[in-house]
């Protein structure tokens, strides 16, 4: 629970108990606290035991947090409680998932040691944990948010208990049976190549996911007698029924290694590269590019059928997709990458990966245009306004004052800026709006005038430094959006006017969708 009637900005988070009686209102009763946050309540199927994942700051819930079991008394209190991971000083580790079995056995996801979040049990005999499987494999994904479901515990026909999970490696999800007593994986062939969530019925597996040609959907799953095959996948749900009509059209992802600025070391990405069945340019021209930052930064973008991307790539486009140092889905190693250098490794990745697409005779050097959205829109100004990389760019509701954004942050990333970015210097120093000087290729801003935590004052400034400079230079302000546009319309238009802007400036060719162009300062 989390309690703000004290104060709103700090609030008193705890995990109670809630009468269910309707005599009346009663105050929840306090079972656990003292820490500054907790997630995954899980009481055993006999009501003598809970499990929790706590974590206090300044740390985020994937950098280091504990999973503790505490017993039940008749009264309803918590006592006797046992920290199963997370206490170890020799060990940094983020246990998250955990989840009671049918049988009393708690199971639960952490990094300890390889750095990848794998599936781990608990021997209460010895308060020792056991790896039910060691991969180079995430099996979960940042507590961002609470609900995640990333494995389920299940019997097959022959009442054997069995774990089905999922798990990303490589750039793509996979679905798999985990057999705990024998230490065995086997993979369940899906279409899908991205899994986000599961859940369980009747022995069934109901599985959101995606894939290249197939966008986000909820699929029914039936496995076999035996539980290690599936004999019918169905899709009971999805975002965009209509899309597989123009499956033709569609540029499916290509994923990409490619060296950064550090020696050694790789990030990645997905290349799109320009598909449309009735046009193609011809061989001697190399297609422009447009590269996406993803926000986050601690997330990672990932290659299933976005709409937007296709927009791009069926015109003509290049598009790629960067998980730049600091992204989720490679391990602790390569999340921790941007600990105190956001706008630096994430800068670097991108305009490293634009250098190999050019080096690698993909796309035009001279036509490399850079988007992005929140965090992905601070990576976009700061390359624009720290490297020479780009020739054009395009932030949407991008953060360009670091300072900004620690202060009016809220509690849960209270601590997550300074973080990523270090001391008072490095706030100023990697802060875009402090260098508007800097900027040297024209640049379209699309802001929501309702965003508390990006103020359109900041997208206000950059703009109006750049007109004064004589760069040419948009801004697009949307009435009613927050951080981060939810109205079709508003969508649309960013999309139709980023490729015109784009087109007019460094694209060199014609759209040809008609679209009525907005005013660009010190061009028109």
């Amino acid at each position: 629970m989390e309690d703000r009637r004290v104060s709103s900005t700090n609030s008193t988070t705890t995990i109670v108990a809630v009468g269910l009686s309707d005599k009346s209102i009663q105050e929840p009763k306090v079972l656990v606290s003292g820490n500054d946050f907790y997630a995954f309540p899980r009481i055993d199927p006999k009501g003598e035991r809970i499990a929790w994942i706590e974590w206090g700051h300044p740390n985020m819930p994937w950098d280091k947090t504990e999973l503790w079991v505490g017993y039940i008394s008749e009264n309803g209190d918590v006592h006797n409680r046992i920290c199963v991971a997370g206490c170890d000083p020799t060990l940094v580790e983020s246990p998250t998932e955990p989840k009671w079995s049918s049988k009393g056995e708690l199971f639960f996801i952490t990094d300890r040691k390889s750095g990848f979040w794998n599936l781990y049990k608990w021997i209460e005999s010895v308060n020792e944990v056991q790896a039910i499987y060691s991969l180079d494999a995430e099996f979960s994904t940042p507590l961002w948010v609470f609900g995640i479901n990333s494995y389920e515990l299940i019997q097959n026909n022959e009442g054997k208990n069995l774990i089905a999970c999922s798990y990303r490696q490589n750039g793509r999800s996979f679905l798999g049976i985990l057999d705990d007593v024998q230490s065995s994986l086997s993979l369940l062939d899906i279409p899908f190549t991205d899994i986000n969530h599961m859940t369980s019925w009747n022995r069934c597996l109901y599985v959101e996911g995606a894939s290249a040609i197939h966008p986000s959907s909820v699929a029914k799953v039936n496995l076999d007698d035996y539980g290690s095959k599936v004999v019918d996948f169905k899709i009971i749900w999805s975002s965009s029924p209509d899309s597989l009509k123009y499956k033709s059209y569609f540029s499916l992802p290509e994923l990409i290694e490619f060296p950064t600025e550090v020696p050694g070391q790789n990030a990645y990405a997905y290349f799109y590269p320009p598909s449309n069945p009735i046009y193609q340019a011809s061989q001697e021209e190399k297609p422009p590019l447009l590269l996406k930052s993803h926000g986050g930064p601690t997330s990672e973008t990932r290659g299933i059928l976005n709409l937007s991307i296709q927009y791009w790539t069926s015109r003509g486009w290049a598009f790629v997709d960067v998980n730049y140092g600091g992204s989720t889905g490679y391990g602790r190693e390569y999340r921790e990458r941007l600990l105190n250098k956001w706008g630096i490794v994430d800068v670097n990745d991108c305009c490293s990966c634009g250098k190999f697409l050019v080096d690698n005779g993909k796309v035009d050097s001279e036509r490399l245009c850079i988007t992005g959205g929140s965090a992905g829109g601070y990576t976009t100004l700061a390359a624009l306004a720290f490297k020479e990389t780009f020739k054009a760019g395009a932030s949407l509701y991008g953060v360009a004052d670091l300072s900004m954004l620690r202060a009016e942050t809220h509690k849960f990333e209270s601590h997550y800026i300074d973080n990523l970015v270090g001391t008072e210097e490095d706030y100023f120093e990697r802060s875009p709006i402090n260098f508007v000087d800097r900027f040297s290729c024209p640049i379209i801003l699309f802001q929501g005038l309702e965003d508390k935590v990006v103020p359109p004052d900041q997208a206000r400034k950059i703009y109006l430094a750049l007109k004064k400079k004589g760069l040419p230079v948009a801004l697009v302000e949307y009435e009613g959006e927050q951080h981060g546009f939810r109205k079709a319309e508003n969508i649309k238009f960013t999309l139709e006017q980023q490729m015109l802007f784009f087109a007019r400036l460094v694209g060199r060719f014609t759209v040809a969708d008609e679209i009525d162009p907005i005013r660009i300062d010190n061009l028109d």
